[in-house]
């Protein structure tokens, strides 16, 4: 290819698209940032092709991959990731679209064929770019993984042991609101009293206080759209979520304020790693509205408890607990302004001790 490669354009898709179908022949779709391509990809690609007569790849263009990716993302810029990429015999044309999702992209070409990895699944795929796909009639087809070819191993092989030589925590902070306990960590952390960074502050709220610290800070900060459930992650937003935590090489989940229940692959991928503070107690009131429920069972005393993260709600290993009492004419919200104070000074205490506790970090599992 010449120095001056140019990608396709959706005008000539549209062409090629139309040309196959007037033949009753079809087009194979997919899309990606395929910042770093290896063996995983090419077999996929070429499983890909085979199921139709030509083949397409939507390509993140490089402002997309930052936004989904993190700000150290992509590697090679869209322009080489595309002639690359259409070097390969199993492609035929190689599309750059601007937006995270490849939504206008499906809706313009209108394929016959939807190809991605086993690492999605139906119900996994982003809901707008299925949508799309149903309206255009496409087929879909989830092809398996080729396994421990990814980029995100790829890119950790290369990097070897150099993030490991450091003895810092690398925390992931995971918050909904107001970012309390974000700010509490990131105070421990600059103060010296916690010996941790943290590599990336994610939250289900574009619009957060949570974001807005982490930023002022310099922290690395990521918005997931969760789904429309605001207690329950999507699919999508779970796949997503476990993505950005294995790039930022996260050795510990701290969920700081986080108000959606997190499943599979994150709870698994991280056991033993994910922790979370609750305003009470535990095992006494679980769930929502804590300090309430304190209040409405006449409890003298209440407090915070931090402890690990399992599938069964606030039901993992406690760490440790503080205690705060319940005073005369308490209500719901001068009670937890109390209990703030105190997860404030015990969740960084918690995790300055991590590995004195004998808990495990990424790549190592303690006894």
């Amino acid at each position: 290819m010449s120095a001056d490669y140019q990608p396709a354009t959706l005008a000539d898709v549209q062409r090629l698209r139309a040309s196959l179908h007037e033949q009753g022949k079809k087009l194979v779709f997919t899309n990606g940032c395929f910042d770093l391509l290896h063996a995983g990809h090419v077999r996929y690609l070429q499983q890909a092709r085979a199921l139709g007569d030509a083949m397409v790849i939507g390509l993140n263009s490089d402002q997309s991959v930052r936004v989904l990716k993190g700000p150290e993302r992509p590697l090679n810029s869209e322009n080489d990731r595309a002639e690359v990429l259409a070097a390969l015999r199993a492609v035929d044309a190689v599309v750059v679209f601007e937006d995270q999702r490849a939504t206008s992209l499906i809706q313009g070409i209108r394929p016959h064929l939807y190809v991605k990895g086993g690492d999605y699944t139906v119900d996994s795929l982003n809901a707008e770019e299925r949508a799309a796909l149903a309206d255009a009639g496409t087929e879909i087809c989830i092809l398996p993984l080729v396994p421990g070819k990814s980029t995100t191993s790829t890119i950790n092989k290369m990097l070897g042991g150099a993030v490991c030589d450091s003895d810092k925590l690398r925390l992931a902070a995971l918050g909904s609101g107001e970012g309390s306990n974000l700010r509490a960590i990131i105070d421990a952390v600059q103060s010296g009293s916690l010996n941790a960074e943290i590599v990336l502050a994610l939250s289900d709220q574009s619009a957060s206080n949570f974001l807005n610290i982490a930023r002022t800070a310099g922290c690395p900060a990521q918005f997931v759209d969760g789904g429309p459930n605001p207690r329950k992650l999507s699919d999508a937003a779970q796949k997503e979520i476990f993505e950005h935590l294995e790039r930022a090489r996260v050795d510990v989940v701290v969920l700081a304020g986080f108000m959606r229940i997190l499943k599979e692959p994150v709870i698994g991928g991280y056991s033993g790693r994910i922790v979370n503070v609750h305003p009470s107690l535990l095992p006494k009131h679980k769930g929502a509205n804590a300090p309430q429920l304190a209040l409405d069972a006449g409890d003298s005393e209440s407090g915070c408890t931090v402890h690990l993260v399992t599938a069964e709600i606030d039901g993992g290993r406690i760490l440790a607990q503080a205690q705060v009492p319940v005073e005369s004419g308490d209500t719901a919200a001068t009670l937890h302004a109390r209990i703030k104070t105190a997860e404030h000074q015990l969740l960084p205490q918690v995790l300055n001790e991590w590995r004195e506790r004998g808990l495990p970090v990424r790549g190592v599992t303690q006894p």
